[in-house]
């Protein structure tokens, strides 16, 4: 398989999908002719992933589902935009979750649906993915998790769209997935869970599925030893015959969320993923986050990240992040 896709438990596939409020569009009249409104609706656009990052490591799981609405409840939203005159061309966009909490088990079901054509009349993107995230307590410490993904791109089939197309972005959907879906599920404990700290753990098998853009089982293409596909003069591609393109593979994922508060100004995390199977690269991240309540005010978060991935190059990429957050 070529390509790996990181899953890092619940929280990140709840993160998968996300539903914009409705916002004002304008601040004041002639501000969108001016400019003034991309540019505040950017502003918007950091303060809310500034927001995120502090919501994250407040992890609103650690206690488990004592505080969680119930019932069923969810969101949609459709988008279209389509434009005429210098650019002609269209998007649609459908997005939507739906959740049901009863008792001790929580689910949750997300999907996103986006299409467009270019000014030729020719899909420059087909893609549609669905999310599963469930969770069974059997008390306040042992749980159970599933958590399930499915993703599909109509542009990777292996099939030339259009005359424009050039040769490399022809010849990358027969690297590029079609079809990704992973599935896994397993126990989940609660270590620790005081309101100063509070720590759980979870692991399981999971499967994951792959189909690249060569639809065509029985064939695939020939390429050099960097991995590029050996076009001919006229364009046309070599072949070898092959079986399926599609690989399923059995993976195993493992995770820990750690959060401890030292007082009311101070808090610390510390999350870690493992995915890893038998035939794809292991990978493994780690963020430790620090924040900081500097005075009623002002509010800081220093993180330090660490992915690692088996059989890259440069094994390791650290990434360190500072947030600030400063009301008056």
């Amino acid at each position: 398989m070529k390509k790996v896709t990181l899953l890092t438990g619940t929280a990140a596939i709840l993160a998968a999908l996300s539903v914009p409020a409705f916002a004002q569009t304008e601040r004041a009249t002639g501000a969108d002719a001016t400019g003034i409104t991309g540019i505040d609706d950017r502003i918007t656009d950091i303060e809310e992933s500034v927001t995120d990052a502090f919501d994250r490591d407040n992890d609103p799981d650690r206690f488990g589902p004592a505080d969680r609405r119930t019932g069923l409840f969810g969101t949609m939203s459709l988008s279209y935009t389509g434009r005429t005159g210098n650019t002609e061309n269209q998007d649609l966009a459908i997005a939507g979750r739906v959740n049901h909490n009863e008792g001790p088990f929580a689910q949750s079901v997300g999907l996103s649906i986006e299409f467009g054509e270019d000014s030729n009349g020719n899909k420059d993107q087909e893609e549609v993915n669905a999310i599963y995230d469930a969770q069974y307590y059997f008390n306040d410490q042992f749980y159970a998790f599933a958590l399930g993904r499915i993703s599909q791109n109509g542009l990777v089939d292996g099939v030339r769209n259009s005359d424009a197309q050039s040769n490399e972005d022809f010849g990358a959907e027969f690297t590029n997935l079609r079809r990704d879906a992973f599935l896994g599920f397993g126990p989940g404990y609660r270590v620790i869970n005081t309101p100063d700290t509070a720590w759980r753990v979870q692991a399981g098998v999971g499967v994951r599925y792959a189909r690249t853009g060569a639809q065509h089982a029985g064939f695939d293409i020939e390429r050099d030893a960097a991995g590029n596909p050996i076009f001919a003069a006229d364009g046309s591609f070599d072949t070898t015959p092959v079986g399926s393109s599609s690989d399923t593979d059995l993976g195993y994922i493992a995770s820990s969320r750690l959060y401890h508060r030292f007082n009311d100004n101070v808090f610390i995390t510390n999350d870690t993923d493992w995915l890893g199977s038998s035939d794809i690269d292991d990978v493994i991240t780690n963020e430790f986050g620090v924040n900081f309540r500097v005075s009623e005010q002002l509010s800081t978060r220093v993180s330090y990240t660490t992915e690692y991935q088996e059989n890259r190059t440069i094994r390791t990429n650290n990434r360190v992040g500072v947030a600030l957050v400063y009301g008056f």
